[in-house]
This record gives C-alpha cells, structure tokens and sequence, in this order.
C-alpha cells in the first residue's frame, strides 16, 4: 500500500494524521499501560493515540486487512505509513529520545523471531495484564493526543 493509502479509503473516516498515531487494544491492561509508559515520555507529544475499538481504530484495521475482532496487532503510522507488531513499537520507542532510542538494536533479532515473540505476548496478553470492559481513558492533561 502507498503512503497514507488510508485517506482514498472511504471507509477510513478522516482523523488528524499530522503526528504519527498509535493503534492499540483500548481493553488491554497491558497494552494501556504501554501507551500510559509512551505518554510519560513522550517529553515532545510527538504522538497521538487511538483505540482499535474505535470507529477509526477499526476501519483502519480492516484497511490493512488486520483482525479486527482480536486486536493483537498494534499499528503505528508514521508520515502516513503502516508499522506493524514489534516494528511499530520499536519506532515508536526510538521517537521517544534517548535512552529509548537505543530500542533501535531489537531491530537486530531475525524478523521471524521478533514477530513470534511479539505474538507470543500479544496471544497472552489478557493473562499478562487484566482485560478491562471499557477502554483506556486519558487523564485531562493528555485527552488531547487522543483521537
């Protein structure tokens, strides 16, 4: 797919891309406490965050032809271009500034395995971390990098 293919899909309502946007399971304790680590250091609020169980969240989902009903794939796109699992987490990381730019060496795992472990994890994460009936809710401060 072409950069920010999402925007000629007419099933993909339109939402502020002008930052790189994280998709993650909002029901996911582990996951929401991803986003609330990424929020503490995000110094530069580079990023913006949204629920895959969101309209949004899971019109994109189904644009990259992810599963829309399981959500164990995250997805961050940057500058319009899809990135997917431990890829995704990774850049996101890095774009959080020293010392996480050194997250960048975790690219050096074989993708093969990078990608099992990653859905290892995401297949457990209910057992890791707690699945909550509503979605993550931002505090005040942060509800703005929500979309």
């Amino acid at each position: 797919m072409t950069d920010y293919s999402y925007r000629n899909d007419p099933a993909v309502p339109p939402f502020p891309d002008d930052k790189p946007v994280f998709v993650f399971d909002g029901q996911c304790g582990f996951c929401s406490a991803w986003v609330q680590f990424a929020l503490k250091r995000d110094r530069h609020r580079r990023y913006r965050f949204l629920s895959a169980q969101s309209e949004i969240g899971a019109a994109l989902y189904r644009h990259y032809g992810l599963e829309e009903r399981l959500y164990e794939t995250s997805l961050l796109l940057e500058a319009g271009r899809p990135y997917l699992r431990l890829h995704g987490i990774i850049r996101l990381l890095a774009g959080l500034g020293f010392p996480w730019t050194t997250s960048h060496a975790i690219s050096l795992i074989p993708r093969q395995w990078a990608d099992a472990l990653y859905d290892l994890v995401a297949r457990n994460r209910y057992r890791i971390a707690r699945k909550s009936i509503s979605c993550f809710v931002p505090n005040p401060v942060d509800a703005d990098r929500f979309i």
